[in-house]
């Protein structure tokens, strides 16, 4: 059974109440910027006589239009929050162990700490802080077992600024201190 054909006054109402489920259904270009957007795009409304209509995003680029940088209509899935979350992930993967490079690179997303903190429990069920800890206490305890260096070396190669924290959430996260730990793997 194929979808009944939407009207351009249901198109143009499902456009300005930025209804998302009528995300590929159609899409609408705006005359006067040259842009094409998704039905849930939040950006500003045009007016209804520079609007157009168009079943595929395809036939919206045919037509001249550039895809909206905002809803990304050229995209089969667009997922912005998750992309925020993943970038944050990413920034934290690669600097958990040099912190003054990781606040800078999260700087660099550009949203606010409290912004990141949201978006980034939201996707991985956990803080920033508490997934780069995991990290931390990870490549801590790879180097118990495989250096033999201090545990005030590794506790600052893993990206502790001190040694309180450092055996503070090594024994939050693993039941033991990092002394014992070494011994049991010996």
């Amino acid at each position: 059974m194929s979808e009944v054909k939407l009207t351009d006054d249901e198109k143009w109402q499902a456009s300005q109440t930025c209804n998302p489920a009528y995300d590929g259904r159609f899409f609408y270009g705006v005359k006067t910027t040259g842009i094409y957007c998704r039905p849930s795009c939040k950006s500003k409304s045009p007016k209804r006589e520079n609007v157009l209509f168009f079943d595929t995003a395809k036939q919206a680029a045919e037509s001249g239009l550039r895809p909206c940088k905002r809803c990304r209509p050229d995209l089969l899935e667009f997922q912005p929050l998750k992309d925020s979350a993943d970038k944050i992930k990413e920034v934290c993967d690669q600097y958990f162990t040099d912190r003054s490079r990781l606040k800078e690179e999260l700087a660099g997303l550009g949203l606010s700490r409290n912004r990141m903190i949201q978006l980034f429990q939201e996707q991985y069920q956990k803080t920033p802080s508490e997934y780069l800890n995991q990290l931390r206490i990870a490549s801590a305890k790879d180097q118990l077992v495989h250096t033999h260096n201090s545990i005030l070396q590794i506790s600052l190669q893993s990206g502790f600024e001190s040694l309180s924290t450092f055996y503070a959430q090594f024994r939050k996260l693993t039941g033991v201190s990092p002394k014992e730990y070494r011994k049991n793997t010996d």
